[in-house]
């Protein structure tokens, strides 16, 4: 099958030249930590003045500076391609990442997605889907970053349904014959990953064979071949900064051009070290008790109810030290994070001095909560196996209602491509 019908092509790929530590080179994605910043802190002391991916992005809890920091993330960009910081490395080909964590190895295959295919909207059909609702006003700080960028990091993973395993976990098996491009311990405990380069067309090839069979076997009007499991708003902003510049190219520039493609690394949902966690809430600058009264108040309005029995939704809400156990009856929402986050969406409006964060981890919202001021909500976990069949069925799910993995789990920001 034609590569351009399955939507993925090789890429001409730049890593650190050798002598670059890539330990403090990769940093975790954009989007973690973003009620810690003494996260970021601690990473930048670890960086110093070594070249990183670190000062190539934007993390979200530095967003409000993000005028000021946008242009120094350019320069730097074109400082490391002008001063040979970047070499090209597996050029023409994938790569294969094997990723240690606490749940063992995760394997994913470094590719481009053509982002003509590629639909974040509620009721795509497109065979790149989000999984999640996106939320449009956090695409723009990404657009900007996007914009002007001489390079492409990603911390985007894409997931296949691939029960027979037949796409990226052959290239596992022979990882020990192909080139080894890094192997390293990540920053901030991060684990370990290594990377191998995939040349050998034959290799490429087989990639390509195992997707067209996964292509052919999708059923119903609405097939799905990749779905967004981390990283959609970074996805969205290539998408929009693709559609800004398309009109302005002809239609041969357009069949090629850099930005049309973007970096993800793609990953089967079957494999057994994939974990799917929740994404938690955390409330600031309200009352608690007051808060969970307004939630009742507005749930009785609805025919709902917060003290249902046995097969209720079920969010434990802790502040400080109490803990108290919400049973949701009668929601019109199929899963619990949907019944809070339409609460929460309703709600927030009318009060515009409270914050509402997205929290990786149940021990980090515990310690969040404990704040004054503070709600943090405790949401059930999420079952992968299910995924693909619901978004092919219903579309979308409520925004931020799953993690695969924890904070620190995340992918890195290690391999580049130039965008210009």
């Amino acid at each position: 099958m034609d590569p351009r019908e399955l939507l993925v092509r090789t890429g001409e790929w730049l890593l650190p030249k050798d002598g670059v530590n890539l330990a403090t080179w990769a940093c975790v994605a954009c989007d973690q930590y973003t009620s810690q910043r003494e996260y970021w802190e601690k990473a930048a002391e670890l960086v110093g003045d070594k070249p990183s991916t670190l000062k190539l992005i934007l993390p979200e809890c530095y967003l409000e500076g993000a005028e000021e920091r946008i242009p120094k993330i350019h320069q730097e960009m074109k400082k490391y391609l002008e001063d040979g910081v970047l070499e090209g490395k597996a050029c023409g080909g994938l790569i294969l990442t094997v990723r240690t964590t606490p749940s063992g190895n995760r394997v994913g295959l470094v590719v481009l997605i053509d982002l003509e295919g590629y639909d974040y909207r509620p009721g795509s059909a497109s065979l790149i889907r989000a999984t999640e609702g996106t939320i449009l006003e956090r695409i723009p700080p990404r657009l900007a970053v996007r914009r002007g960028a001489a390079l492409e990091m990603s911390h985007v993973l894409m997931l296949l349904d691939d029960p027979e395993r037949s796409v990226v976990e052959p290239l596992y098996e022979k990882c020990r014959q192909l080139p080894c491009l890094y192997d390293f311990p990540l920053m901030m405990g991060g684990g370990r990953v290594a990377g191998y380069a995939v040349a050998n067309p034959q290799d490429i090839q087989g990639v390509y064979t195992a997707l067209g069979q996964l292509k052919a076997g999708l059923q119903g009007d609405k097939p799905l071949l990749y779905a967004v499991g981390d990283g959609n708003h970074s996805l969205a902003a290539a998408k929009a900064y693709w559609e800004e510049l398309k009109p302005g190219l002809s239609a041969e520039k357009q069949e090629c051009h850099p930005a049309r493609f973007a970096l993800v690394e793609l990953e089967n949902i079957h494999e057994e070290a994939l974990v799917f966690k929740p994404i938690h809430r955390l409330v600031t600058g309200y009352a608690p008790e007051a808060l969970l009264e307004d939630w009742r108040s507005y749930a009785e309005s609805r025919g709902m109810s917060l003290e249902g029995g046995k097969g209720s939704q079920e969010i434990l809400c802790v502040y400080g030290e109490m803990e108290k156990l919400v049973r949701v009856d009668h929601s019109p929402q199929m899963l619990a994070v949907g019944t809070l986050q339409a609460f929460l969406d309703n709600w927030l409006p009318d009060h515009p001095g409270v914050k509402l964060d997205y929290i990786h981890g149940d021990d980090t919202l515990r310690a969040l909560a404990r704040q004054e001021g503070a709600m943090g909500f405790l949401l059930p976990k999420p079952h992968k196996d299910s995924l693909f069949a619901t978004v092919r069925k219903e579309g979308v799910l409520p925004r931020k209602t799953f993690s695969m993995g924890e904070a620190n789990e995340k992918r890195y920001y290690l391999e580049t491509r130039r965008l210009v």
